[in-house]
């Protein structure tokens, strides 16, 4: 589609290497723009303000999400797998599916995992703090998740180490063919399989979500194909973003010991302290969104069927919405932040995700003085997600 001719435009690629190693100055760039920025490079608009951010996460029927949130328009081109009924999927099939797993992922169910989310990260930081020096990203930020979300669902232990490729390899999928693509999809045939073989109702261990999930088709509410479906959703946005949002957590606390001190003085700001976080160095960076209509915003005119790629991330730091935007306070009220979405695609998992933050974070509070670093942090690039790889860190007990 050509560009339209009010339409400021940027040479940025958002998916490029330095783009995703350190993508704020590149979004202060396209915030200051305007507020709707067309890239060269793909024939996107962007949108990197709060407000229009927001606006479109929240008119799914201007900005749907049924032609795909990444840069293949369902329209036009074949998915690489069958697309998710929950995040590609605009209603009334997403209001029946989503309905499905807020009941699943209702605040009760999620808190009757307290206990056991506790004394697992009890257990693991202890060790870590006898271990000494550790990677916070390896030994904390996907150790914890990984001992606790899989048993949540119900998956058996046989083949667990699928899930971080496969996470990676639907992220990246978001974005173009790229170097990053091509070397998480050089092996996608075994993860592929293993991940759709565990989403069979036959290979859950009773007891967890995803039976939970399938008996909404026993009832009738999906078919047992859709209960599957919905399971592999699970997996696919249950483990990364949380993985990343409790490295980044790990990591603004090992980068700013003020706010440490606070924390410890006061324990109860551990909920708002991880939402900071998530503003703060949000794991999803961006999602896409395909106009259904023609639309004006703030004068430039959008052609249906324009793909619309959303900084989630920016708007997180535009300084139109958040007061001194880049520095890390977790007095700050957070409230409206777009780091779990915004609207009827906000993330259904966030109450999980937040249980798993809140956890670890009490009991890092409760054992560690000080949080360390010990080495250079190393990011880990994808198409879709930021987050770290590496975090040399040292836990120094209270």
């Amino acid at each position: 589609m050509p560009r339209p001719d009010n339409c400021p435009s940027t040479e940025i690629d958002p998916f490029a290497p330095e783009f995703l190693e350190d993508p704020y100055p590149h979004h202060e760039s396209l915030r200051e723009a305007g507020p709707v920025v067309w890239i060269d490079k793909y024939n996107l608009m962007a949108m990197a303000r709060y407000s229009e951010v927001r606006m479109a996460l929240r008119d799914f029927e201007t900005y749907c999400s049924s032609r795909g949130v990444g840069l293949t328009d369902f329209a036009t081109e074949e998915p690489w797998r069958p697309p998710s009924i929950i995040l590609e999927a605009d209603p009334p099939l997403h209001t029946r599916t989503h309905g499905v797993l807020m009941k699943v992922l209702s605040k009760p169910a999620i808190e009757s995992l307290r206990d056991d989310f506790k004394r697992t990260a009890d257990e693991m930081v202890d060790g870590l703090i006898e271990k000494g020096e550790c990677d916070g990203v390896h030994h904390l930020a996907e150790a914890f998740p990984l001992s606790v979300f899989p048993d949540a669902i119900g998956l058996r232990e046989e083949g667990r180490e699928n899930l971080l490729p496969y996470g990676d390899m639907a992220f990246n999928a978001f974005g173009p063919r790229n170097e990053l693509f091509e070397k998480s999809f050089a092996n996608a045939q075994p993860v592929v399989q293993w991940i759709a073989e565990q989403c069979l109702r036959q290979a859950l261990v009773p007891g967890g979500i995803g039976e939970q999930v399938y008996k909404a088709a026993d009832d009738g509410t999906v078919t047992e194909e859709e209960a599957g479906l919905l399971v592999r959703s699970l997996l696919t946005a249950g483990l990364d973003t949380t993985i990343f949002g409790l490295g980044a957590m790990i990591y603004c606390f090992a980068s700013s010991p003020n706010q440490w001190e606070l924390l410890r003085k006061n324990p109860k700001l551990v909920r708002g302290a991880f939402e900071e976080t998530l503003r703060f160095i949000s794991p999803v960076q961006t999602f896409m969104r395909t106009t259904t209509r023609p639309v004006k915003v703030e004068g430039v005119e959008l052609s249906e069927g324009q793909k619309v790629l959303l900084f989630l991330a920016s708007a997180n730091r535009d300084p139109r919405q958040w007061e001194e935007p880049d520095r890390f306070d977790i007095r700050r009220k957070t409230l409206g932040h777009v780091g779990f979405g915004h609207g009827i695609h906000i993330c259904v998992g966030q109450l999980l995700a937040r249980l798993e933050g809140e956890v670890l974070l009490t009991s890092l509070v409760e054992r560690v003085e000080r949080i360390e670093l010990v080495g250079n942090p190393k990011w880990r690039l994808n198409n879709t997600l930021h987050g770290l790889d590496r975090l040399p860190i040292r836990l120094v007990a209270s």
